[in-house]
């Protein structure tokens, strides 16, 4: 559970209430798309709860993308950790490497196997593909810091520099490789004629991911940029 979702009165389960609730319609329906009204009867909110709590749908927007933050920094935070340019200086290989695969673990099961990874997900893709201020407070609080982290476990990890072109497009491309199993979805469950992505499919993802990384892993290790 997320600090966000520690709800202890009626007003904080209100506040909860609707920034779920505009989290699925604006998933759903895009920002412009959804009215306040919709919100708050999804939420089984007065109305004017929103400009209460929130200011108005524009406040209600960044209130959800900071509870994005907050969830991604809970999943990946453990695996993750405060790591800064002097730990990974001094971090072996192997280290370096299992960390890469716990994040990546970790990943998998938030992206691929939770529900509520979907609308977060589409919420971010509006953002990406229209940014307004909800992009920077999500690429501040969880894209920028996150890459770098992981940027500097894969030095660690090979020896090339971490703010290099080539292992920021790689970090790039393994986020990218899980985010399709979330977008893709559908076209992954007839491909394989699976019924869902439950956590057999999950694993069977994951096992995949995992002998990528350790090829790409074993194809860099040692490179300079």
């Amino acid at each position: 559970m997320t600090p966000s979702e520690r709800a202890t009165s009626p007003s904080d389960q209100t506040r909860l209430a609707l920034i779920h609730a505009a989290l699925t319609l604006f998933a759903r329906q895009g920002f412009d798309g959804t009215s306040t009204r919709e919100i708050a009867a999804l939420a089984k909110a007065n109305i004017g709860s929103i400009s209460y709590h929130f200011g108005g749908k524009d406040g209600l927007r960044m209130a959800v993308a900071d509870h994005i933050v907050s969830t991604m920094q809970a999943i990946a935070g453990p695996a993750l950790g405060s790591l800064d340019a002097s730990l990974s200086a001094g971090m072996d290989s192997d280290s370096a490497r299992r960390q890469l695969h716990l994040v990546l673990e970790r990943m998998v099961g938030f992206l691929i196997a939770r529900p509520e990874a979907g609308e977060i997900v589409q919420f971010v893709l509006r953002e990406l593909s229209q940014p307004t201020p909800a992009l920077d407070r999500i690429y501040s609080g969880v894209f920028e810091p996150v890459h770098r982290r992981l940027c500097l476990l894969w030095e660690a990890a090979t020896g090339q520099a971490a703010e290099s072109d080539a292992v920021r497009l790689t970090v790039f491309t393994l986020i990218g490789q899980l985010v399709y199993f979330r977008i893709g979805r559908e076209a992954v469950l007839r491909r394989m004629g699976w019924p869902e992505i439950g956590p057999e499919q999950a694993s069977a993802v994951l096992s995949v991911a995992s002998a990528n990384l350790d090829a790409i892993l074993d194809s860099r290790k040692g490179d300079r940029p």
